[in-house]
C-alpha cells in the first residue's frame, strides 16, 4: 500500500465523530474496519490496519480505494464494493493484499445511508480468516483422499445411515453385488442379507448403535442381484459427532465366497476320511511331529482300551504299546522308525498289542508319515489290524452293535456321531439342523393285545414308514429305544420346513399298516430341536426334542411341538416319574419279579431272573425304560439298587430255607457298579441274609467291565473271590474285541435277545450266534439266550450248545407266589 495523506481530526464525513466510545471499540477489535465515500474514497481507516501491515491509518484516509489496494486485490473486491455502493449488502471471501502482507479473508461490504436514504457511504469490515481457510484447504485434501481411497479400494465400501440405508457406496460393492450405485442408495442392508444370517447381523448392529461395542467383524452372506449367494466378510466400524450421536456406519466388505467353496469342498473331504476311518475294519491312529495322539478311530479304541477323547495329546507310546510276539519284549514303535528313517514302516506277524488292560492282541501294522505342501513332515499315519481269528466275527458285531436288528435303523450310538457331523457341516454353510423326536402312543397296547412279535412287525412297519418321509440320502432316521424313533434333517431352513416334516412323519405313522393286521391308527408324539437354536452339543439337542415330545404326551398326544426355553430340562413326564420313584422308595411300592432260566437240554428251571417294577396304587405305572433311565440321571439308581440286591437275596434265601436253594441273577447299573463301596455293601447283604454268596448272580454290562479300567477288572475278581457268580449281559452289543472274553473274570455270557431274535431268519445272525456259543463253551463260560419266544429259537439254541434259556416261552417274570407253582413242573420245554 501507498501512505495517503490523512484527513483532519473531525472531518465532516467521520462516522463516529462525537462517539467516542464507539470510536475506541472500532479502534480495537482485531478486523479491518473502513468507511469508503461514493467517490470511493477511504473516509475512516482503524487501528488494526498497523497491526496488520505496520503502517498509519492515517496515512490512508481521503485517499481512493483504486489508489490504495494493489491493482489485483482491487479487481477483486471491486465487484462487492461497486454493489454496495448501489445500495446492496455485499462480500467477499479470498485472497487480498500483494505480498507478503497477502492474507485469506472474508469481508462485508454494507451500505450507510441518511436520513432521507440517501447513499453516504459503504462500511467495510474484513477480518482475517487465513488460518482457517488453511485448516479447511487440509480438511478438504482430506476428504478428497478418503474419496479417492474409498471410491477406488479393492474391498466393497459403504457408508450407511443408522436406519440401514446406504449412504454411499463404492464401485467394488456394486460389482459384488450386481447393483448400482443409484440402486443400492434406495435400499437397507437388511433387505440385501440372507434371511438366515439376519438375527445375528440385527444383534450386531444393535450392539454398535447402542455403544456397546465400537465396533464388529463377522462372516454373513448377501444375494446378488441376480439371486446368488455372495459370501463376504464384514468388518463395520461407527463416526460419531462431538456431542456422541451417531452420524453413519462404515463398512468394509471382502467377498471370501472362492475361499467358503474351498472350505466346503476341504469339509467334503475331511468329512470323507472321518467316515472312511469310522468304516475300515482296521485301527487307524493319527500323530503330530512330536508322537502325540491327534486321533484314533472307533477300531483303535476298541484295540487299545482308549477313547479319542482320552487319547489326544498322550504319547503314541503310552497308547500304542507293542511287545515282540516271541518274547515279549517292547518294540520300537514303527512309527517313529518311519520318522526316523523317513520311510515305510511295516510289522509283519511278530508283535502283539497290549490293550490298555492288559489283554494281548496279535497285530499286523503299518505305518506312514504326513507331509504338507512343502514336502515337510508334519505327523504320521499308523494302521493296524487283529489277526486272531476272532476278528472278523468282532467287526460283524460292532456292525450288529451300531444298526439295530429288527427295523434295520442305526441305533443310538451312531446317532451321536451323526449329529455332531450335521452340526459341523451346518455351521460351515451358515443353516440350522433339526432333531426329530418320536414316540408312538400308547405302543404297549399293541404289545398286551396282539404279543410281541407282532409289536415288532408294527416297528418294522413304522420304521419303514418314517424312511419314506425322508427327502434324500442326507436325512437320517434311528431306533432310538423301544418304540421310540430320532430323525435327523441336516438341512432345515426354517420352522415352517421342520413342521411341515413333522406333519408328514405323523400321517406317515398313521398309514402305518401289517398285512393280517386291522386298520392299527399308529399315533406318535414327536418333539423338535434346532441346531443352534436349541443346543450347540448332540446330547442337549436330543434331550431337548425329548423334553418338547413329553410335552406333546402333557397335552393329549399325537401332535409335535418345538423345544421352548420354559420347558424345563427334564420333560415334565421325566419329573413326575422321578417323583415316583422317590416316593415307591420311601413306601415301599417297588417290587421284584421273577422270571424262570431254564435248563436248555431238559427245560426245568435252574434259577431265576429278578427285574424292578414300579407300581402306583397297585398299578404297574412306567415300564423299566421309563423309569430306569431317569434313576440312572438322578442317581436314585444307587439306592434302588441296592434295595434290589437285597430284596433279591432275601428271596434267595427264603427259598434256600424252604429246600429250594436257586440262583437269582440281579441286574447292576454301571452308576450302581461304579459307585464308592459297591462291594460292602454286597458284602453286607450277603452277610445280613445268611445267603449262600453262590446262589447270587450279578449281571453286568460289557460297557461297564470295558470302561473302568483295572479298578473294574480287581472288582470283579474280588466279587468272584467272595462266591458271587458274575455274567456279562448284552453280549455282542458293544466295541470289544472278541479275545479279550478270556481275560473277563465271568462265569457266564447273556446273549442279546437283538441276536435271538433273528437266528430262525437271518442265516448271518445265525453264524454269528452260534460262533458266539461255541467260543464261550471253549472258554468254559455259560452261555444264556435271553429272549427266547418260539420252538424253533429253543431247538436251534439248544443245538448250537446254549447252557441256559428265559423268555416269553417259558414265562414272563412273575410273582414269588407264581414262580414258587412253576417250579413244580417238570420241565418247561414246548
Amino acid at each position: 500500500m501507498s501512505k495517503p495523506r490523512l484527513p483532519a481530526e473531525g472531518h465532516p464525513e467521520d462516522p463516529w465523530s462525537g462517539n467516542p466510545l464507539l470510536a475506541h471499540v472500532v479502534q480495537s477489535v482485531p478486523a479491518l474496519i473502513t468507511y469508503i465515500d461514493p467517490q470511493e474514497r477511504f473516509v475512516f481507516a482503524n487501528e488494526a490496519h498497523r497491526r496488520w501491515f505496520e503502517i498509519d491509518p492515517g496515512d490512508i484516509m481521503g485517499r481512493a480505494v483504486v489508489e490504495v489496494l494493489d491493482p489485483e486485490s482491487y479487481l477483486r473486491v471491486r465487484a462487492a464494493l461497486l454493489q454496495a455502493l448501489s445500495g446492496h449488502d455485499s462480500s467477499y471471501e479470498g485472497q487480498l493484499f500483494s505480498r507478503p502482507q497477502q492474507r485469506y479473508v472474508h469481508g462485508s461490504f454494507t451500505p450507510d445511508r441518511d436520513e432521507t436514504g440517501r447513499l453516504r457511504g459503504v462500511l467495510t469490515v474484513f477480518t482475517d480468516i487465513t488460518e482457517r481457510h488453511a485448516l479447511e484447504e487440509q480438511l478438504r485434501e482430506s476428504e478428497q483422499r478418503f474419496s479417492q481411497a474409498f471410491q477406488h479400494a479393492a474391498i466393497g465400501m459403504a457408508m450407511t445411515l443408522p436406519d440401514g440405508r446406504y449412504q454411499r457406496v463404492n464401485a467394488a460393492l456394486c460389482d459384488m453385488l450386481g447393483y448400482t450405485e443409484t440402486q443400492l442408495r434406495t435400499i437397507t442392508w437388511r433387505e440385501l442379507t440372507h434371511p438366515d444370517d439376519l438375527p445375528l447381523s440385527e444383534a450386531l448392529c444393535a450392539q454398535v448403535m447402542s455403544g456397546k461395542r465400537e465396533a464388529f467383524q463377522t462372516e454373513k452372506r448377501y444375494i446378488h442381484r441376480d439371486g446368488h449367494i455372495v459370501h463376504v466378510q464384514l468388518s463395520v466400524s461407527q463416526v460419531r459427532s462431538e456431542a456422541g450421536q451417531l452420524n453413519y456406519l462404515v463398512s468394509q466388505v471382502q467377498d471370501i465366497t472362492k475361499r467358503k467353496q474351498y472350505e466346503e469342498a476341504l469339509f467334503r473331504e475331511r468329512q470323507l476320511a472321518e467316515v472312511t476311518l469310522n468304516s475300515i475294519g482296521d485301527a487307524v491312529i493319527t500323530t503330530d511331529i512330536s508322537l502325540l495322539i491327534t486321533s484314533l478311530n472307533p477300531i483303535a479304541e476298541a484295540m487299545t482300551g482308549w477313547s479319542n477323547a482320552e487319547a489326544k495329546g498322550s504319547s503314541l507310546d503310552d497308547v500304542f504299546r507293542l511287545r515282540d510276539i516271541n518274547n515279549r519284549q517292547p518294540l520300537d514303535n514303527p512309527l517313529r522308525q518311519a520318522m526316523r528313517r523317513n520311510t515305510l514302516v511295516d510289522f509283519s506277524g511278530r508283535a502283539i498289542l497290549l490293550h490298555r488292560n492288559g489283554f494281548e492282541t496279535p497285530i499286523e501294522t503299518s505305518t506312514a508319515l504326513i507331509h504338507d505342501h512343502t514336502g515337510t513332515v508334519t505327523g504320521g499315519v499308523l494302521v493296524c489290524h487283529d489277526i486272531s481269528e476272532n476278528r472278523t466275527l468282532a467287526l460283524k458285531l460292532i456292525q450288529l452293535a451300531q444298526h439295530d436288528s429288527l427295523t434295520g435303523l442305526p441305533n443310538r450310538s451312531l446317532l451321536y456321531a451323526r449329529i455332531e457331523q450335521a452340526m459341523a457341516m451346518a455351521m460351515q454353510r451358515h443353516r440350522q439342523c433339526g432333531i426329530f423326536y418320536i414316540d408312538l402312543d400308547h405302543f404297549r397296547r399293541i404289545n398286551d393285545t396282539f404279543g410281541h412279535g407282532v409289536g415288532d412287525q408294527v416297528l418294522q412297519a413304522v420304521a419303514q414308514q418314517i424312511r419314506s418321509t425322508l427327502r434324500d440320502s442326507e436325512d437320517m432316521a434311528f431306533r432310538y429305544n423301544g418304540d421310540e424313533f430320532v430323525v435327523l434333517l441336516p438341512r432345515v431352513e426354517d420352522t415352517d420346513e421342520a413342521a411341515g416334516f413333522a406333519q408328514r412323519l405323523l400321517d406317515a405313522c398313521m398309514q402305518t399298516q401289517v398285512s393280517h393286521l386291522p386298520p392299527l391308527d399308529i399315533r406318535a408324539s414327536i418333539g423338535i430341536s434346532l441346531f443352534p437354536h436349541d443346543g450347540t452339543e448332540p446330547d442337549a439337542l436330543v434331550r431337548n426334542a425329548d423334553a418338547a415330545m413329553y410335552e406333546v404326551k402333557t397335552q393329549g398326544r399325537h401332535g409335535y411341538r418345538f423345544y421352548a426355553p420354559e420347558m424345563s430340562q427334564r420333560s415334565a413326564a421325566s419329573q413326575r416319574i422321578e417323583d415316583v420313584l422317590r416316593h415307591a422308595l420311601a413306601h415301599g411300592e417297588l417290587a421284584l419279579r421273577y422270571q424262570p432260566k431254564v435248563d436248555a437240554q431238559y427245560g426245568h428251571i435252574v434259577g431265576a431272573e429278578a427285574l424292578l417294577r414300579l407300581h402306583v396304587n397297585g398299578v404297574e405305572a412306567f415300564t423299566p425304560d421309563q423309569f430306569i433311565p431317569v434313576a440312572e440321571d438322578t442317581g436314585l439308581i444307587v439306592s434302588i439298587g441296592t434295595w434290589a440286591l437285597r430284596e433279591a437275596c432275601l428271596q434267595a434265601r427264603a427259598w434256600q430255607r424252604d429246600g429250594r436253594p436257586l440262583p437269582i441273577s440281579v441286574n447292576v447299573s454301571p452308576l450302581q457298579f461304579q459307585y464308592a463301596g459297591f462291594y460292602e455293601r454286597m458284602d453286607g447283604i450277603l452277610n445280613e441274609t445268611g445267603l449262600d454268596p453262590s446262589l447270587l448272580e450279578l449281571e453286568l454290562t460289557e460297557r461297564t467291565m470295558m470302561t473302568g479300567g483295572d479298578g473294574t477288572i480287581r472288582l470283579l475278581r474280588r466279587i468272584r473271590q467272595r462266591g458271587v457268580r458274575l455274567s456279562l449281559d448284552d453280549f455282542g452289543m458293544g466295541y470289544s474285541s472278541l479275545s479279550y472274553l478270556k481275560h473277563f473274570p465271568v462265569d457266564a455270557l447273556k446273549i442279546d435277545r437283538a441276536f435271538v431274535r433273528d437266528i430262525t431268519q437271518d442265516a448271518e445272525t445265525a453264524a454269528i450266534t452260534s460262533a458266539i456259543i461255541a467260543m464261550a463253551r471253549s472258554l468254559n463260560k455259560d452261555v444264556i439266550a435271553e429272549g427266547v419266544e418260539t420252538e424253533l429259537q429253543s431247538a436251534f439254541l439248544r443245538e448250537a450248545g446254549c447252557s441256559q434259556m428265559q423268555g416269553f416261552l417259558f414265562g414272563a417274570a412273575m410273582t414269588p407266589k407264581a414262580f414258587e407253582e412253576r417250579l413244580t413242573v417238570p420241565s418247561l420245554l414246548p
